[in-house]
């Protein structure tokens, strides 16, 4: 499957953006879908993940409550929806996915897309 992430772009602190990932190449409502982040000079962290059915979601400490990972598997997308964006989301957002179980860590996702860039002014 390849995948390709959209959306990002420039925005003042407070402000919201929404990423896209669309897939081609293969259906997404089998794999689990995940988005990580590398800012500079920072490893590749873990923002959101979801199960194939949307039934299991899961955040990292530092977006909950601001960020949302959804899925149209019709559309064969996943989404994060980034609200209350603060200065320390600046970073690369990647989309990944893979056939197994929701995971957290880079290391368990197979496919990764491009990433895209959102930077966030103070």
């Amino acid at each position: 499957v390849q995948l390709q992430a959209s959306g990002g772009g420039l925005v003042q602190a407070g402000g919201s953006l929404r990423l896209s990932c669309a897939a081609s190449g293969r259906t997404l409502s089998s794999y689990v879908m995940g988005w990580f982040r590398r800012a500079p000079g920072k490893e590749r962290e873990f923002v959101a993940a979801i199960s194939w059915s949307g039934g299991s979601i899961y955040y990292a400490d530092s977006v909950k409550g601001r960020f949302t990972i959804s899925r149209d598997n019709a559309k064969n997308t996943v989404y994060l929806q980034m609200n209350s964006l603060k200065p320390e989301d600046t970073a690369v957002y990647y989309c990944a996915a893979d056939l197994r179980t929701v995971g957290v860590h880079p290391w368990e996702y197979e496919y990764w897309g491009q990433g895209t860039q959102v930077t966030v002014s103070s």
